[in-house]
């Protein structure tokens, strides 16, 4: 009897292990989002690669699900040249089969970017492998991480390993009463018998306190997941990815810069030379709207909103009133930004942090904006210095130090408006 309460025992820890090791391979499943490495992949990787096959570089869908190093892919992606460098050797010997072709570094991409092409890549490159023909038996279908059906599963696991665990310790008891009632112990040694349990409704909770295991495992839980749900919700605060408002005319973005690649300084031109990108005035839309898609219903919303009659092509400013654009991006006040020196100063895209812009109809908030995403940026991105008048004025500015001229706050750009007006 005693061999038998030991198996019990073991056989309810084994349920709880298991059960344990489920919860931990779901968290761990799938650390990039598919459905974002799309966009990212098509914007940076499709002019040089396929995911089956070779293009400028190698098909991307097996180099990539052969390399278990992701940490080592993030680097390669982000700056192969840097491996290069440092005579790594599966960076050498990608360069010498391709006949030391450099690859694009991709510095604006983050840890969490090339985690997300990466998911993307391997994701597709598996349905690929399976049948490919749609609506066939055993199709490939799109994998988007774990179902409600999984979840809820799993939740479901948990609640009968508990429930297992308490009807295995009940017969653990009843047995151990057994053994005892064979011996011939006093009755002071017995549990109580099954009459005295039902007068005391609670002996069953009294009972499972004094169990210092199950009480630790319940304390143990639920201090993890208070931790967990506060960790997420105080890292979230003021955290707006994915931000996406209805804004009162409906510009496309993928129409304008995507299809008819339209420079994003034509309309934002304030992000060349000034802190702010501003929202473009509704005269730089008039520049085409006056004789493009006329007919539209959204481009009279502009043509109300100046007062225009496009039967008279005159303007009537009693009738002008602004349009209520909604701000997406928002830093706090605290923190300072400035256009002009990040897109002209050093040469960073649009996309960078903007994300695939030329792919939205209605923008969104593509990257978190926290500090430390502006962090990892700043120690990722390598300072260019050559043929830039920027850098040109410092170094002039500081070999008047060395000289002991006298330098005044307008050498150092003390004139430009947007330092005081922003």
């Amino acid at each position: 009897m005693r061999n038998i309460s030991l198996i019990l025992k073991q056989f309810s820890r084994s349920v709880l292990l298991v059960a344990g090791f489920a919860a931990m391979g779901l968290t761990a499943h799938a650390q990039g989002d598919a459905a974002k490495g799309e966009a990212l992949y098509k914007a940076n990787c499709t002019s040089c690669h396929k995911l089956d096959q070779r293009l400028t570089g190698p098909a991307l869908g097996p180099a990539i699900t052969s390399e278990t190093d992701d940490k080592w892919l993030t680097k390669w992606i982000q700056n192969n040249q840097a491996l290069i460098a440092a005579k790594d050797k599966k960076a050498l010997a990608i360069y010498n089969e391709y006949n030391q072709a450099g690859m694009n570094v991709f510095t604006n991409l983050s840890d969490g970017d090339v985690a997300n092409i990466i998911t993307y890549v391997r994701t597709e490159y598996k349905k690929m492998q399976s049948t490919p023909v749609a609506g066939a038996p055993g199709a490939a279908v799109a994998e988007t991480g774990p179902s409600n059906t999984l979840v809820f599963g799993l939740i479901g696991v948990i609640i009968v390993a508990l429930i297992v665990i308490l009807v295995l310790n009940k017969a653990i008891g009843t047995l151990e009463r057994l053994v005892l009632n064979r011996k011939n112990l006093p009755a002071d040694e017995l549990e109580p018998e099954v009459e005295e349990v039902a007068v005391d409704r609670l002996a069953t909770v009294k009972r499972l306190a004094k169990n210092k295991k199950l009480v630790f495992f319940f304390i143990l839980a639920g201090t993890v997941a208070m931790g967990s749900w506060s960790w997420v919700t105080m890292w979230n605060t003021n955290v707006h990815q994915g931000y996406q408002p209805k804004q009162p005319i409906a510009y496309s973005h993928e129409l304008h810069a995507g299809v008819m690649k339209i420079n994003c300084q034509y309309c934002h031109s304030s992000a060349y030379k000034g802190k702010n990108a501003t929202i473009p005035s509704l005269n730089v839309c008039m520049n085409c709207h006056k004789v493009v898609k006329t007919e539209s219903p959204e481009i009279h919303k502009i043509y109300d909103a100046l007062g225009y009659d496009p039967q008279t092509q005159k303007y009537d400013t009693t009738k002008a009133r602004p349009i209520q654009w909604v701000r997406i991006h928002n830093l706090p006040d605290f923190a300072y930004f400035n256009h002009s020196q990040h897109v002209k100063v050093a040469g960073i895209k649009c996309q960078a942090c903007h994300g695939p812009i030329q792919t939205m109809k209605e923008v969104y908030q593509y990257s978190p904006l926290t500090m430390k995403w502006c962090i990892q940026c700043h120690k990722r991105t390598e300072t260019n210095y050559k043929n830039n008048t920027y850098y040109d004025q410092m170094v002039q500015v500081h070999d008047r130090l060395k000289r002991g001229e006298k330098v005044t706050a307008a050498a150092l750009g003390g004139l430009e408006c947007a330092k005081c007006h922003y």
